[in-house]
């Protein structure tokens, strides 16, 4: 196994693991984010399904928030 390998799958395994892209970028030296994205965002096939899902629960909280009063 070569070295890139290892390099390949330390990225493949944070950014499926969750971890923030600027974080694996960072951790890989590459100089923008976007090197990362490019190579690696086919492992975060969620990524809009989730992002969906956490602005409809903004949405909800800010709602029942707003109904009690509270906003």
């Amino acid at each position: 196994m070569r070295f890139h390998d290892l390099r390949h799958t330390h990225a493949t395994q944070l950014l499926a693991g969750g971890v923030h892209p600027k974080i694996a970028s960072e951790r890989l030296s590459h100089s923008k984010i976007g090197i990362t994205l490019d190579l690696y965002s086919h492992v975060m096939p969620g990524i809009q399904a989730h992002a969906a899902a956490q602005i409809d629960d903004m949405i909800s909280r800010a709602v029942v928030d707003r109904s009690d009063g509270k906003g």
